[in-house]
């Protein structure tokens, strides 16, 4: 459910069995996605999230935070996913800021090889290999 509260934009969505975690927060420049993401219509899915972004990311923001907790996703989250780091990576420069806490366990070494992907496609934004 989004709603939006003294100008600022928020969304939270509960996980379900085949889509993640989702939270924004504009208030505090924070998203965040955990979980598992299979969803056959993920585009759908995230049309909403990346719309936001599009125009977050136009504003003076300073300093956003994206936590991405993901246990597991398809390929088609895959492409979701690098659109929105590649969104954030652009706009991450001059005074703002963007930091990207790639968040999983030692065991996943899936999730963990997708973030090294991304992480080498970066170049202005601050990636955080978070491995627990």
């Amino acid at each position: 459910m989004a709603e939006k509260q003294a100008d600022f934009f928020k969304l939270e969505r509960q996980k379900s069995t085949s889509t993640p975690y989702i939270l924004i927060d504009e208030e505090k420049n924070y998203m965040k996605i955990e979980g598992l993401c299979f969803n056959e219509n993920v585009i759908d899915f995230f049309i909403e999230i990346n719309d936001w972004l599009d125009k977050y990311l136009n504003t003076n923001f300073k300093l956003f935070t994206f936590d991405c907790a993901m246990e597991y996703f398809n390929s088609s989250t895959v492409k979701v996913l690098f659109n929105l780091i590649m969104k954030m990576d652009e706009a991450s420069s001059g005074e703002n800021k963007v930091i990207l806490n790639w968040i999983t366990v030692k065991e996943n070494e899936i999730i963990i090889e997708c973030g090294e992907d991304f992480r080498e496609e970066v170049i202005n934004l601050t990636f955080n290999m978070v491995i627990n």
